[in-house]
Parts: C-alpha cells; sequence; structure tokens
C-alpha cells in the first residue's frame, strides 16, 4: 500500500494565515459562546504558529558549530 503524496503549493505561514483571516471573519457572525471561544483559541495556536515559523526560519538563528 502506497502512501498518498502531494506537494504543498502555498508555504505553511500562508496556510496558517489564510486559515485566521477565515476563522476571525466565522467569528464576526458568531453570538458570544462556547463556540466563539473555540474559534479564538483556534486564532491565538495559528497566530502562535505563524511566529515560531518564522523564528525558526529567521537568517538569524544558526546551528552551533
Amino acid at each position: 500500500m502506497e502512501r498518498r503524496r502531494f506537494k504543498q503549493t502555498e508555504t505553511l505561514s500562508q496556510r496558517l494565515t489564510q486559515e485566521v483571516e477565515r476563522l476571525r471573519q466565522e467569528m464576526r457572525t458568531l453570538p458570544p459562546g462556547r463556540r466563539r471561544d473555540l474559534l479564538l483559541r483556534k486564532v491565538r495556536q495559528d497566530e502562535t504558529a505563524i511566529q515560531i515559523d518564522a523564528s525558526i526560519g529567521s537568517p538569524g538563528l544558526r546551528a552551533p558549530t
């Protein structure tokens, strides 16, 4: 059995940014409550992942030699 593989056409950062925008738009339509709080938590997680991805790819970080 072979794994199905596909190549991502966008970077992780781009995909996470799009997800954050989509979740924020959905949050605007919801009244305060549990569902909205869960979406807010997901937005914060995605924003943190974007920051981590940016810091990992930073040219200032180098492996010790």
